[in-house]
């Protein structure tokens, strides 16, 4: 006697709610089917129920799978997680006595199943026990899209899809950095997500859709909706940035931004949306080579050696009302773009544009960070470049240094014109440290060719030292241990002894 035949779990796509707009395969599933499934609220109407009843048999099994709570409280002992797992495990076991039973069980979806829908929940608790299939479905934001008639994503844009109910700090960092966005789950969230879109400085570019494809579909900029009048059912949407208008219409500004010492991952969410909102990129041809392209937006490079003149073309421009990002590798303020600009910003005819810093993660940091710990207490941070000061000058900041007992951050080190300064600069600390005082030398940190080793104050050669390197010259309370794994590590203890 052979053993019986399990029925088919389908978790079934239905699109945005227009019934013209199911596929083929979901109309042939739910024909075929023998039981069909569907949530819905306390209320008993089912949107999904609703969407599919033209092709609904009366001879179709219909499980209604009623919430027990909704965005209300519940005195459940688990709360509305509780509540929402117990009714998830309940509507599963009674799906799988149909499946048990040799039925076909068509579950309806609104939109895509396993995009933000209620089936998945059924898919995970079944799907291992059952042969199953997916129909997917027209997403609710590609609905959106269609029916503002304009481009959610072009190129090289990233789409960032967000549920309205995150935190709004959370929020306003995602839709400041983000290329295109749809926020979904609005109702009682808007007044949330509105101001996370003005924080973030896309409220102007944001638009807004209510009940995409269905009768009371309504569009309009978010900024002009009604708070008390957003349904659930709908969505805010960023569309493409690649024919938008740039510059010119109000006010210019500079933001001298922060790159941090590499690529992408060093990056803050800050500097990331600074650089997608302006109109001109500016900077050194090597950071701004670090910027992704962005179809209508100029980048005006330089050489290394014409901050003045950078900053001051940065600064016309935003005369001109344009949003410029001038780009800093590492932290901008830290031997870097943003005293140019300040210092031409304090001067006529430039005095009334407005400048902002966005900081980054410094090379010093990220050396220290990859080493260990060696800026763990008082540190100090001195160039070894003599061409803007005297070497005097920075020979007597070593020595004030050392004679303190600071551990050292030596930026700019040497280069190809610049062959003596750490040979000279280990002469003089060797005065103050003991020849076993570590070394840092990071190189390239984060970037291809980063390497990080720790050297002996008194081994340190300056053959093996150029402008892509950082020096972090230990007190003497630095320590280095060679952990299980190998690795050498160095850190500078927070308490420093007495007497």
């Amino acid at each position: 006697m052979s053993e019986q035949q399990t029925g088919r779990l389908y978790g079934v796509g239905l699109g945005p709610g227009d019934p013209s707009l199911m596929t083929v395969r979901a109309v042939e599933v739910i024909a075929q089917a023998d039981v069909v499934a569907y949530h819905s609220a306390r209320h008993g109407r089912s949107i999904a129920r609703s969407i599919a009843e033209r092709h609904l048999r009366p001879d179709h099994i219909e499980e209604r799978l009623v919430y027990p709570v909704t965005t209300e409280s519940t005195d459940h002992p688990g709360g509305y997680r509780g509540a929402m797992e117990e009714f998830y495990t309940e509507a599963a076991a009674r799906l799988a006595v149909h499946l048990d039973a040799g039925r076909t069980v068509a579950v309806l979806a609104e939109g895509d199943p396993l995009f933000y829908g209620s089936y998945m929940h059924m898919h995970k608790r079944l799907a291992d026990r059952y042969p199953t299939e997916v129909v997917p479905g027209v997403t609710s934001v590609s609905a959106a899209a269609a029916r503002l008639g304009v481009p959610l994503v072009e190129g090289e844009e990233v789409l960032t899809v967000l549920p309205g109910t995150l935190p709004e700090e959370e929020l306003t960092a995602r839709l400041a950095t983000a290329d295109a966005a749809a926020v979904m789950k609005l109702g009682r969230t808007f007044p949330t997500v509105r101001r996370a879109l003005e924080r973030s400085g896309r409220l102007a570019d944001a638009r807004y859709v209510e009940r995409a494809t269905m009768d009371a579909e309504r569009t309009a900029p978010l900024a002009e909706v009604d708070p008390e009048s957003v349904p659930y059912f709908s969505m805010a949407v960023l569309p493409s940035r690649v024919d938008a208008p740039h510059g010119g219409s109000g006010p210019g500004e500079v933001v001298v931004v922060g790159l941090g010492p590499a690529g992408p991952l060093w990056l803050t969410p800050e500097a990331r949306a600074e650089l997608s909102a302006a109109d001109d990129l500016v900077g050194y041809t090597t950071y701004l080579d670090r910027v992704p392209v962005r179809p209508g937006q100029p980048r005006h490079a330089s050489d290394n050696k014409v901050e003045a003149v950078r900053a001051e073309f940065a600064l016309d421009l935003a005369r001109r009302g344009r949003r410029v990002a001038v780009v800093s590798s590492g932290d901008p303020g830290v031997f870097a773009m943003a005293t140019a600009v300040l210092e031409a910003a304090a001067e006529d005819p430039y005095r009334e544009v407005p400048v902002r810093i966005v900081p980054g993660m410094t090379a010093a940091h990220a050396a220290a960070a990859r080493a260990g710990a060696p800026l763990g207490h008082d540190y100090a941070v001195v160039s070894l470049s003599d061409r803007l000061k005297p070497w005097e000058v920075i020979a007597e900041r070593l020595r004030a240094a050392a004679a303190a007992d600071l551990v050292l951050a030596l930026y700019n080190p040497g280069s190809r014109s610049r062959v003596w300064q750490v040979g000279k600069a280990r002469e003089l600390l060797l005065e103050h440290r003991a020849p076993d005082t570590p070394v840092v030398l990071g190189r390239d940190i984060g970037g291809p060719a980063e390497r990080v080793r720790i050297v002996r104050l008194a081994d340190l050669d300056p053959a093996e030292i150029d402008m892509r390197t950082i020096l972090l010259v230990g007190s003497s309370q630095t320590r280095t241990v060679r952990r299980g794994d190998g690795t050498e590590i160095v850190w500078t203890p927070r308490r420093y002894p007495e007497g």
